[in-house]
């Protein structure tokens, strides 16, 4: 019994021993498996980032690939011929501009009379401006100088009784404004209520850090000054208007004021005009080969523009032609939009212009203009003009005027 018993033992401890050999053996198959479905996961993952980093990638460069691509086939082609798509006599070639918009009316135009008043302050402004315009100098001894005249005066300037380089005028006079500080201390004060033809002296001391001459700073100094002049603003008489707008037919202070009210009239009738048939004609159809032509000479004049202002400073302003436009415009892309919408403004302006010149029959003498400009400005100024802008764009100016004069008349 006791053998048996002994055999059972055993034998219940060996299958103990085989069941945990068992389960450890399925324990290790089991975390196999997880790891194997692990590297798979991961290598499945891998394989998604990488398809969207290739894909992300493949969007970006196709992107940059079709934006230059489109760029190239947006990319305007510039051209100095300001002539070009016009006819010689200043018309849109190929074009009937009548069936492409529809006009303003421009023969029934209610016009606001506060939109062409003209204010009392517009007129003294200009009366001013003219006068400013008309100073000349006086040598008349009972004019006292005050703050703010201008005055020419010559001087020798001398340091202990020696004079000093530079402090001289060398008697070729010198145009001084007082109270602009040109001069170092008081000198300018110092001259307040003398008249032309005096002879004085004015005392003054260097500062202690004078900069252009190291050896005057802190000295005391003496100028020897003769008052020549003093700069005067004429008054408005009869005399004043017959002396400088006798060219215009006005003698008289009245008749310039008069001519005056009427000519910032005119200027307020013409922005008006020009306002209101741009606004109220509606364009149904660009000609396209006019369009490309003025975007062409659009780039060239903004071209142009950016060559003469680096030129102008002598660094480079700006660097491309987009850094000259506004804020909305920032690369090459923008511009080419710009330019576009720039070209149809340009149209629409000719179109309308155009539109109102042939509904109305009017009729320019392009010969005629020629030999007026050639009367006032010479043969060679014409010549030059001529070749720089063609006669097509010098005679569509002539047409936009012709334009504006014909609808002042209408209304002023």
């Amino acid at each position: 019994m006791a053998k048996k018993d002994k055999v059972t033992v055993k034998h219940d401890s060996e299958n103990k021993k085989e069941a945990s050999d068992i389960s450890k053996s399925k324990a290790k198959r089991e975390q196999r498996k997880k790891e194997v479905a692990r590297g798979r996961r991961n290598k499945r993952t891998a394989k998604i980032i990488s398809g969207v980093i290739i894909a992300a990638i493949v969007v970006i460069v196709g992107a940059t690939i079709g934006k230059n691509i489109y760029l190239a086939a947006l990319r305007t082609t510039s051209d100095s011929n300001l002539s070009a798509g016009l006819t010689a006599d200043g018309k849109i070639e190929n074009v009937n501009v009548k069936d492409l918009l529809t006009l303003a009316d421009y023969a029934n135009i209610a016009i606001p009379a506060d939109e062409v008043a003209v204010t009392d302050e517009e007129i003294e402004e200009e009366i001013t401006s003219a006068l400013n315009a008309h100073k000349e100098q006086s040598s008349d001894s009972t004019l006292a100088i005050q703050d703010g005249d201008t005055v020419n005066i010559d001087f020798i300037g001398t340091v202990d009784g020696v004079e000093f380089e530079n402090g001289s005028s060398n008697g070729s006079g010198y145009s001084l404004t007082i109270g602009s500080g040109t001069f170092i201390d008081d000198f300018e004060q110092q001259l307040i209520g003398h008249t032309p033809g005096e002879n004085i002296t004015v005392e003054v001391t260097f500062p202690e850090d004078y900069q252009n001459d190291a050896t005057l700073a802190g000295k005391d100094a003496s100028f020897a000054v003769t008052i020549n002049s003093i700069t005067v603003t004429p008054e408005l008489t009869d005399e004043f208007v017959a002396k400088n707008f006798a060219e215009d037919g006005l003698s008289t202070v009245e008749e310039y004021r008069a001519s005056i009210a009427e000519n910032f009239h005119e200027q307020h009738l013409q922005t008006y005009l020009g306002s209101y048939i741009m606004d109220n004609s509606t364009v149904q159809s660009y000609p396209s080969d006019y369009l490309k032509k003025l975007r062409a000479v659009t780039k060239y004049n903004d071209e142009s523009m950016l060559e003469l202002s680096n030129q102008m400073y002598g660094v480079t302003i700006y660097e491309h032609l987009w850094d000259m436009a506004g804020s909305d415009v920032t690369d090459e892309l923008s511009y080419e939009k710009d330019l576009r919408e720039r070209a149809k403004e340009t149209a629409k302006t000719a179109m309308v212009y155009q539109a109102i010149y042939e509904d109305a029959g009017l009729t320019i003498d392009m010969d005629a203009k020629f030999a007026e400009m050639t009367d006032a400005n010479g043969e060679d100024y014409v010549t030059n003009m001529r070749e720089h802008y063609g006669d097509g764009y010098i005679a569509q100016e002539e047409i936009q005027q012709a334009v504006m004069d014909y609808l002042i008349n209408l209304y002023k």
